[in-house]
């Protein structure tokens, strides 16, 4: 019979009894870093850092992905491939090479190294195909949809993983993605980010885990224990039956996580599995955390979590749940720097942060969406494969100088209290807003002026409200870049008097504090 117990944080250090539930308030470790970037366990054993300082390729086809890997000098020559629209089964086959190991059921990433897939553009989504890699290290995959991925029914591809990995795989970073199921194994789903048989330095950042019967495992069964230092960090889990994950002998360190609709388990350590959990909001769930299914224990240890409206089982002899007044039953420690969010702010920083197509944005660890302030997977263009037109770069500084500042500005109607001119003023304490959640801002010269390149800074408190845009020629209305997030848009240098900015969508009240334009 299950018990619910909600648990919330106070600001007290201390915990008291309130009637007859509990209020709990757990100590919460003091950690630091840098915004943006790799984090996590990822950082360690030499970094990741992908294909940082190679060619720069473009990809719309799955077969395009296979092939710029198999163009490639060797197996180990770095490369950014940007990808954008929707790859499946029917735009990707295996391409062969002597830098490449391909299939034509997945993207297969087997035996190389140094590898970035970027999305870009309007969004990348894998539709129905998964994600595999073997035998590799140095990957990085940032910004891209998977989704619907069977390994029954048809079609099938990966086993039924949205990302796997599996045999000898080091230092992988996958950040702002989404994985996507639409039910559990009885309608043909597996897991949504699976590694089993000797991985090791990982980190899932940022990303958004839905509608699955599984979210995730480390470790295939209580034998394959050489899978280990992972990262999870504000990622939402929503609508996930279990594993989340299912951690087998390895260690994990999981934070500033959402979870919300855990119908049956959360994170399940067994089989000497260590867990360090801290500053995690579980919402409306079922034994978010303990050993389930299994005699072979495991271990975990908690810091400043929130469990609200959580219920949990009786223990047995295969059930030990860690609550419903969970306690650190070992110590992990962290070899690495990084930033925790308070838990009582992690859904609302989790939802605007976590997925693609959201200006990679990540948190401040005082609740605030930002733009990183590094970025190594920010691609240059290459004859192979220019940059993507209106794809926003990670890092939002540009060098040259601003021409807005004492040009023109004028736009769509706008809220009261705010100004056209707030966005050319140099002041990002001002700003500019739509009446509503959609509109346009221009900045004019008297006379034609060439730009190549501009930067859309959001006003504090509203980062990351900007989704869809348009970049316009104001003299001509021709379309000059398309993309979503606020940051730096570049595109062909074009000669006009006016340059418009149009938000097409947005998730509240867009804020413009700066509009800068640069040659």
């Amino acid at each position: 019979m299950r018990r619910a117990v909600v648990w919330r944080l106070l600001p007290a250090a201390a915990a008291m009894a309130v009637g007859a539930g509990v209020v709990v308030v757990q100590s919460m470790p003091q950690a630091s870093a840098a915004t943006g970037g790799v984090t996590g366990y990822a950082t360690q054993n030499g970094g990741t850092t992908g294909g940082a300082g190679g060619q720069t390729v473009r990809a719309t086809t799955g077969t395009a992905i296979h092939q710029a890997l198999c163009n490639r000098a060797s197996s180990s020559t770095p490369i950014i491939i940007q990808v954008e629209g929707t790859i499946n089964h029917g735009n990707t086959t295996k391409v062969s090479g002597n830098s490449c190991n391909t299939a034509a059921d997945k993207i297969e990433l087997k035996e190389i190294s140094n590898v970035t897939i970027l999305g870009v553009g309007n969004g990348a989504v894998f539709d129905q195909l998964g994600i595999h890699i073997r035998d590799s290290s140095n990957i990085i995959i940032q910004n891209v949809t998977v989704r619907n991925v069977k390994k029954s029914g048809s079609p099938t591809s990966n086993g039924g993983d949205a990302i796997g990995m599996e045999s000898t795989v080091r230092n992988v970073w996958v950040d702002h993605v989404n994985l996507e199921a639409s039910g559990g194994e009885d309608a043909g789903f597996d897991g949504l980010f699976d590694v089993k048989d000797n991985v090791q330095y990982v980190t899932l950042s940022y990303s958004t885990l839905r509608n699955s019967g599984r979210g995730g495992l480390i470790g295939s069964s209580e034998s394959d224990l050489s899978n280990s230092f992972i990262t999870f960090h504000h990622n939402l889990y929503s609508n996930i039956d279990s594993r989340t994950p299912l951690l087998r002998g390895g260690t994990a360190h999981i934070y500033n996580n959402y979870y919300v609709g855990l119908t049956k388990s959360g994170i399940n350590s067994r089989a000497g599995g260590k867990a360090r959990v801290d500053n995690n909001y579980f919402k409306d769930s079922a034994d978010v955390l303990g050993t389930f299914y299994t005699d072979a224990a495991g271990y975990w240890q908690v810091n400043g979590n929130i469990f609200d409206n959580v219920t949990w089982s009786a223990k047995a002899s295969d059930n030990n749940p860690a609550g419903p007044n969970p306690t650190s039953n070992t110590s992990v420690s962290i070899p690495y720097s990084y930033s925790l969010d308070p838990a009582s702010c992690v859904p609302d920083v989790v939802n605007r942060t976590a997925g693609a197509n959201k200006g990679l944005q990540v948190s401040n660890g005082s609740c605030t969406p930002t733009s990183p302030t590094v970025g190594p997977t920010t691609p240059k263009p290459t004859s192979a494969g220019p940059t993507a037109p209106g794809s926003p770069t990670p890092t939002p500084t540009t060098g040259g100088t601003n021409l807005s500042i004492g040009a023109g500005s004028d736009g769509s109607s706008k809220a009261s209290g705010t100004s056209y001119g707030d966005v050319r003023d140099g002041d990002m304490n001002t700003y500019w807003s739509p009446n509503g959640t959609t509109g346009s801002i221009s900045i004019k010269w008297g006379s034609a002026t060439s730009i190549s390149r501009i930067n859309i800074r959001e006003a504090s408190g509203a980062t990351g409200n900007i989704r869809n845009w348009r970049v316009l020629n104001g003299d001509t209305g021709a379309v000059l870049a398309t993309g979503t997030g606020a940051g730096v848009v570049t595109f062909t240098k074009t000669s006009m008097k006016k340059v418009t900015f149009e938000i097409t969508s947005a998730t509240a009240t867009p804020r413009v504090a700066e509009f800068e334009t640069y040659a």
